[in-house]
């Protein structure tokens, strides 16, 4: 049995980069946008990369991923000691323009998808009140990257 644990923000980080950048099976829309390689952990999270759906991309144009919003997906945050993974509930407009039309409604709530599967896989979430609604996942080891993968795979099927 292995005595250590994985508690560096930074590399729990990777892990779950090359996680998701290397998956080809139900996580293959997503890729890594604005990646930091030299990110340096911070008490309050520094952003190490954002997670896009690829589709919504381009190929790979980091311009295009930053001026399209529904694109994003989550954005990845380290710690000296965790990662905390933000999901994006969706776009304010959009919650706005819902009271007026019954197909915006009927839209999935990302954020309290997020929630749930990370609740059923285990790992500690919180949600964030802000405009628009995000729900936060913590990654506190390495060995939690691969229970934050049905967290991503669960949002990704609602999109």
């Amino acid at each position: 049995m292995v005595a250590d644990r994985l508690t560096d923000g930074v590399r729990i980080g990777q892990l779950l980069a090359s996680e998701v950048s290397g998956n080809r099976g139900r996580l293959r829309d997503l890729a890594l946008a604005d990646a930091d390689p030299d990110v340096e952990p911070t008490a309050d999270g520094a952003l190490a990369y954002r997670i896009v759906r690829e589709g919504e991309a381009g190929d790979g144009d980091r311009e295009a991923v930053d001026a399209v919003d529904s694109a994003l997906v989550a954005e990845a945050y380290v710690h000296p000691d965790r990662v905390r993974i933000e999901f994006v509930g969706g776009d304010a407009d959009s919650e706005a323009d819902a009271v007026d039309s019954s197909e915006s409604s009927a839209a999935p709530d990302l954020a309290e998808i997020a929630a749930a599967a990370a609740d059923e896989a285990g790992l500690r979430v919180r949600p964030k009140a802000v405009r628009p609604p995000r729900t936060l996942v913590f990654v506190e080891d390495g060995a939690q990257v691969k229970r934050a993968l049905p967290v991503l795979s669960a949002v990704v099927d609602a999109i």
